[in-house]
This record gives structure tokens, C-alpha cells and sequence, in this order.
């Protein structure tokens, strides 16, 4: 999960006016500012006191609780925006000031802000310990996926690992290695993105789940501790985690399905919920799908990992907020990306209604699905290549989600559950695809 800190004036309303200074003070500070803008923009209006109600209409970035407003001017840029917002911003970095570069009514709207961000060293021991948690939660989660693969030819074998399980905790090794390959390269994909545009970012942070959790972690994110410049670093930024994280996850899948049996289904048990991809990898790895009423595959330690891998890629793709899915389509289309949160959280609250799986994620989506990552100029768009990005990545969502991740079995209802996790497949895609369909419109 991609975490920024800043935001705009819709999500956190707390953009005030600066002290007024003497007149002549004014006067000198007004014009010097104004020779720069006109620099890179042909002045039409310009405007020291706009209501908040046209920042919020513009969603102007507050970076921290000092920010305040100086100044909108509005008219047609002189220059390529990209290069525009650069040879400004090198300007008003000696005054503490930063841009906004917003397009409203065919016009070039900038509004200029005091209070830049100054990101401070954090402490890296954090992210070493949560680390290391992390490591052996997950390893205590695949060593018990191994005592009960063992479990199933020989029960007292099985019986005597566990006696002595914390010494046998290599034997999650399978597991811990894959789903950490995963979830670290996810996150770095992030981290490297948000150097290479010379972002203040945090190394990942893993968030264990020892015992508590049937994938031994609730993920990683890092934290951007600035703004993005414009679409394009916010696509680059929110998309090569996804991207990275399925380069590992899917050969991890195929591997796993590859090593893993198969065998009746039993009453009982907990199936693994289907995908497209997942579902294709499985005939593509067994010349049919799975489950077919009689048989299933039993997934093993690797398997698992690779399944746990494109579970957590999908769930971050989810076009909303802070995801990374949001970041992507915030960065495709812009602000029409928030008309998307009320259809989502309703097809959320329905996969509730079908799975309690859910509940904790629609929970998350109502606190936080709204909050975007708005970059600082919204004036440069995506180049072609960026636009196919975006798309594939959104196309990615609608291949790896998972309506039913888990699915209990039971001797009455095991046929129907098996029946409903095939048709809700592709129900569920249906309307997500429904929902993007309308959005271009």
C-alpha cells in the first residue's frame, strides 16, 4: 500500500491566509512574485484572497499544517507545463513557496502556496524490526502449511514437528521466502519509482500478523513524505508496485501449482478463492479447472504464497484513495476518479453481505477511500505510453480479483458454495468493468 502524506484542501480542509504585512511590504512581495509567474504564464486575473471554497473547487495540496495561501493567477502558459512547473518551482523554492497548477474553464490556473515540505531523516530501526517480525510470522504461518502437508501422509510425523515447532521453523522456508519476494519487490517497485523522481520516501514498512492472520502479514507500504509533482510520477510511482510485485507472484504461482496435489474434495476444509488469472493458471498447469465438484488441487506452501501474492496486489488495485489502484486512476483521468468511491463501497459492502472477508476492507474504504493523492500539476498529461500503463494495470485489477477469497466447506452446502465462488466470478467482473465503462463516458 502506497501511503501519501499530503493532500488536497477537499480532504483536509485546513488552508488558512498568511499575515498581512505592511502595504508597501505587500506591494514589493505582490510584484516580485508576479514577475515570476509571468515568467512562465501570460497573466489575466490574479487574485490575494480567493475564497476556500475555489481552493477546495481546484484541490489545492496542502503539504503540512503550515501552509499558507499567497496568491492565484490564472491565464495561459508560455511554455510546455512540464517545463513550466520546473522553472518556477526552482524560483519560488528560495521564497519557501510551491505551485499549483490546475486547468479551469480552458483556462491555466496557478496558485501559489508558502510552506514547502523539509522532510526529516527517520529512524530506519523501524522498519528493521517490523521487518524482522514480519519474517517470523510468516515463517511460523508456512511451517505450519508444512506440518499439515506432512500431516496428510503421516499423522505422526506431523505430530512430532509440532512438539518442537519453533525448531522447526525452517520448514516454513518455502512460504516466508516467497511471499516476502513478493511483498518486498511490490513495495520496492514503489520505492525506486519514487527516488528516480527525486521523492522524499521511506524504506518499506512489513506489518506482521503473527497468529492472527491466514497470510501471516496485513502487507508493507512506504510512505511518500512529499507531494507528487504532476500524472505522470503519480502513475510511474503507483503503478510499479503492482507491476513489480507480479513479475515474482505469478512464476511463484505456476511453481507452486506445479508441486502441489491433488485430491478429493473434502468436507471441512477452506478452498482458496478464484481469479481469472488464477483460475487460468490452474488449467493452464492441470489441463482443466479446479475445483470441479469432485477434486481440487491442494496448494502447497509456494502455492500459497503466490495465491496470498495476487490476493494483496488485487486488493491495492482497487481504484480508490490511497491504493494503488486509486493513484492510478487518479492519474488517468483525474478528479473524475472520486465519482468511482460511492459504487465501489456499495460493491464492497454486497462481497461483505456474500463473505465476512470483506468486512475489515470496506471498513478501510470508508475511512480512507476518499483521501487522493492530487499531484502538484494537473496541467501535464499522461504521455502514450504512460495511458497503456495505466490501462493494463486497471485491466490487471479486473484479472486478479477476488470476489470469495475464502470459501468454508461443509457436507450440506459444499456443491453450492463451489457453484456460487465459480458465478460470482464472473458477476463480480462484470460490474467492475460496468463502473469503468461508465467513468469514460
Amino acid at each position: 500500500m502506497l501511503n501519501e502524506t499530503a493532500s488536497s484542501t477537499n480532504d483536509r480542509p485546513a488552508l488558512r491566509h498568511p499575515v498581512r504585512l505592511p502595504p508597501q511590504a505587500e506591494r514589493v512581495r505582490d510584484e516580485a512574485l508576479r514577475e515570476l509567474v509571468a515568467g512562465v504564464l501570460m497573466i489575466h486575473d490574479e487574485d490575494y484572497q480567493p475564497s476556500l471554497e475555489i481552493l477546495a473547487r481546484d484541490f489545492v495540496v496542502v503539504m503540512n499544517p503550515n501552509t499558507r495561501f499567497v496568491a492565484t493567477f490564472s491565464g495561459k502558459l508560455l511554455h510546455d507545463s512540464e517545463a513550466a512547473y520546473e522553472q518556477l518551482d526552482r524560483a519560488l523554492a528560495e521564497r519557501d513557496e510551491y505551485a499549483i497548477f490546475r486547468t479551469v474553464d480552458d483556462k491555466h490556473v496557478i496558485h501559489i502556496l508558502s510552506g514547502r515540505v523539509t522532510p526529516k531523516p527517520h529512524a530506519v530501526w523501524v522498519n528493521v524490526v517490523l521487518f524482522l517480525i514480519t519474517v517470523f510470522s510468516v515463517l511460523v504461518l508456512g511451517t505450519q502449511m508444512a506440518i499439515n502437508e506432512i500431516a496428510a501422509t503421516n499423522i505422526f510425523r506431523a505430530r512430532a514437528i509440532a512438539e518442537n515447532f519453533f525448531l522447526e521453523l525452517w520448514r516454513g522456508l518455502p512460504y516466508a521466502v516467497s511471499i516476502l519476494l513478493i511483498l518486498g519487490s511490490h513495495e520496492l517497485g514503489h520505492y525506486f519509482a519514487a527516488r528516480r523522481h527525486r521523492l522524499a520516501v521511506t524504506l518499506p514498512y512489513f506489518i506482521p500478523a503473527p497468529f492472527i492472520s491466514f497470510l501471516g502479514t496485513f502487507g508493507a507500504f512506504i510512505q511518500l513524505r512529499e507531494p507528487m509533482r504532476n500524472r505522470k510520477v503519480l502513475l510511474d510511482v503507483g503503478a510499479s508496485g503492482p507491476l513489480a510485485g507480479l513479475v515474482f507472484a505469478i512464476p511463484i504461482v505456476l511453481i507452486g501449482l506445479a508441486t502441489s496435489r491433488v485430491g478429493p474434495i473434502e468436507p471441512g476444509g477452506v478452498l482458496e478463492g478464484n481469479s481469472l488469472l488464477y483460475a487460468l493458471a490452474k488449467i493452464l498447469v492441470f489441463g482443466r479447472f479446479l475445483p470441479d465438484g469432485e477434486v481440487d488441487v491442494y496448494i502447497n506452501q509456494v502455492a500459497m504464497a503466490g495465491w496470498a501474492g495476487l490476493l494483496v496486489t488485487a486488493l491495492n488495485l482497487i481504484p480508490l484513495g490511497q491504493l494503488d489502484g486509486g493513484h492510478i486512476l487518479y492519474a488517468l483521468i483525474g478528479n473524475r476518479a472520486r465519482k468511482l468511491y460511492f459504487p465501489l463501497i456499495a460493491v464492497s459492502i454486497a462481497l461483505a453481505l456474500i463473505t465476512n472477508a470483506w468486512i475489515l476492507w470496506v471498513i478501510l474504504l470508508l475511512l480512507f477511500g476518499r483521501t487522493y493523492a492530487a499531484p502538484l500539476d494537473m496541467i501535464t498529461p499522461l504521455d502514450r505510453r504512460r495511458q497503456i500503463i495505466a490501462v493494463v494495470s486497471l485491466v490487471i485489477f479486473v484479472l486478479i480479483f477476488v470476489p470469495v477469497p475464502l470459501i468454508y466447506l461443509d457436507d450440506a452446502q459444499t456443491p453450492a458454495r463451489l457453484r456460487d465462488s465459480v458465478f460470482a466470478l464472473p458477476v463480480m467482473t462484470a460490474v467492475i468493468v460496468s463502473l469503468f465503462q461508465r467513468l469514460r463516458r
